[in-house]
């Protein structure tokens, strides 16, 4: 395979020998860098390059060029290879104009001229933009085939795993077999019409039939086991919260292992766009967030034992043991939990019958190719629900969003209501609940009940999406820790409502402010009473979880 490009384009020669020094410098190693003293010739190259089926993943263009901007060339240059990162070169006059380019001209970022020295000024900011690309390049396709029927519960649980844990896959539906010769070779492979779908196949050609999650994960070299059986530090869930006490807990000396259920990035990780995370201004995926954030944390020594589940936790004095569900015990001096929440199940007739085969509880990003040309339903009216229309909104006819309040104002930002408002193909429906589900093997129609006139309509469709309610996962800990009702646990000042310590408390001290009735115990993120429901909000919880841990651990 031929080197990916990195293509250089300025119209001063001093500039462009400069650029192709640095660039040469960093990363002549794995690319190949091309420079062009126009738009116009670079256009050409890019053409060439396309012809000959080879990979560009950066532009690094000049704005100021005669006959031709760097905003307009890259207007013309992502038709060529939309992928391809885009970095505009300005004077310092010009970072108005910059800054409105990654508005609206789909900038990735800009560079201030002169850039030196490079690296403080120039290769943090490209090797961030090359890591990007290079985690959604797939110039040939080696990685997971799933063979099975597009409608299957079975078979949508493999891709989502996949999907959540950003392996590379492709899905064969088997009903277009009779014109995919393809999907019938594997087909007849894999026992032909008698075969026990889902079928994933591997890269080795190996395959399982109607496989476990776990025999998946395992199969991929997923590690579900820890190295041993006593650690500084235990997190129980890999959303932002687990994720930010994973990097400070293991970036200042503590021996850290984190357990998450399905994949490290939890809710956030499977959000199309997260646009108000400070410090990225033209926002980014919940998918890249994670890749980061895990990425760090194994950067600083964290085990991260993935998919694998806590069943109970005890506790033995100072020490803290969760039970996993293959029955092993993992033991720590603190323990930190950030499982998150889960969206509520939409509790109407027929409902069940059909999840995952048309119903799916948070955004189904596997089955956006799915929707192309067809309406489809987006039920809640938080931020995750409108982030997930913004997102449907390019694939689908038409996206409506059901919302049972009188108001997108009540539970979302701004800036996406704003967005929301100015997509055309997004429709918002408030005062509506979904009151019954149809279908048998697949979802076909649904029916919208309109609180305030009482009438309810039956609307065909085989998409609804499903962003309610904030379930936390918390049964695992009871007997052991205080919850209120709904099951959100307990810290600091909500363990005293009376201003007396909890019952059985042992030390002479207020809870800290983190920290649940067991001493030791902390608790980060959504799962945590009274949190701020957010991504950033989260992430700080997990880090100033840490510091109360350092704390109690100077003290044991």
């Amino acid at each position: 395979m031929a080197k990916p490009v990195l293509l250089a384009v300025d119209d001063d020669p001093e500039v462009l020998r400069a650029v192709e020094r640095d660039l040469r410098t960093r990363y002549a190693e794995n690319y190949r860098i091309v420079r062009a003293n126009s738009g116009g010739t670079a256009l050409q190259a890019l053409q060439s390059l396309k012809k000959r089926n080879e990979a560009v993943g950066l532009f690094l263009v000049d704005q100021r060029m005669p006959e031709m901007s760097g905003v307009e060339f890259i207007a013309k240059a992502i038709d060529v290879f939309p992928e391809a990162r885009r970095v505009l070169l300005t004077a310092y006059a010009d970072t108005d104009a910059a800054i409105q380019a990654i508005n609206h001209a789909k900038i990735h970022h800009y560079l201030l001229k002169p850039w030196d020295p490079p690296e403080q000024n120039f290769y943090p900011v490209l090797d961030d933009l090359l890591s990007d690309w290079q985690a959604t390049h797939r110039p040939i396709f080696d990685g997971v085939k799933v063979l099975g029927d597009r409608w299957s519960p079975q078979a949508y649980a493999v891709r989502d795993f996949l999907a959540r844990n950003q392996l590379p896959y492709r899905f064969f539906d088997v009903e277009t077999a009779d014109r995919n010769p393809e999907i019938q070779k594997m087909l007849d492979e894999n026992g032909g019409a008698s075969a026990k779908l889902p079928v994933t196949i591997f890269a080795d050609g190996t395959s399982l039939s109607q496989p476990s999650i776990g025999e998946i994960a395992e199969r991929l070299g997923l590690r579900t086991r820890a190295e041993t059986s006593f650690y500084d530090l235990l997190i129980v869930g890999g959303g932002p919260a687990g994720l930010g006490a994973a990097v400070y807990g293991a970036s200042e000396g503590l021996r850290t292992v984190m357990i998450e259920g399905k994949a490290p990035g939890g809710q956030a990780g499977m959000s199309s766009k997260i646009e108000n995370y400070l410090g990225f201004p033209a926002g980014l995926s919940g998918a890249d967030l994670a890749r980061r954030a895990v990425a760090q944390a194994r950067k600083f020594g964290v085990e991260i034992l993935s998919p694998q589940e806590v069943t109970k936790l005890r506790v033995d004095g100072g020490s803290k043991f969760v039970m996993l569900a293959d029955g092993t015990e993992i033991g720590a001096k603190a323990l930190v939990i950030a499982t998150g929440v889960s969206y509520r199940k939409l509790d109407v007739p027929g409902m069940e019958r059909v999840q995952g085969a048309g119903v799916y509880y948070g955004a189904a990003m596997t089955e956006a190719a799915t929707c192309k040309g067809e309406d489809v339903y987006v039920v809640g009216g938080a931020n995750s629900a409108g982030q997930a229309a913004m997102f449907f909104s390019q694939h689908a006819r038409r996206v409506v969003m059901l919302i049972r309040g009188n108001s997108l104002e009540a539970g979302m930002s701004q800036y996406l209501i704003d967005q929301i408002r100015q997509t055309e193909n997004i429709h918002v429906e408030l005062n509506s609940q979904v009151v019954e589900a149809f279908g048998e093997e697949r979802l076909e129609a649904i029916s919208i009940k309109c609180s305030t006139s009482g009438e309810v309509q039956k609307i065909p469709t085989g998409h609804l999406f499903v962003f309610i309610g904030a379930a936390p996962r918390t049964d695992w800990l009871t007997g052991v820790l205080l919850r209120e009702e709904k099951g959100f646990i307990l810290t600091g000042p909500d363990l005293m409502p009376d201003g007396k310590r909890p019952a059985g408390w042992p030390l002479d001290r207020d809870p800290w402010l983190l920290e649940a009735c067991v001493p030791g115990v902390f608790v980060a993120g959504d799962v945590r009473y009274r949190s701020v429901k957010r991504v950033a909000s989260g992430v700080g919880e997990g880090a100033n979880a840490v510091q109360f841990v350092h704390q109690y651990l100077s003290t044991v």
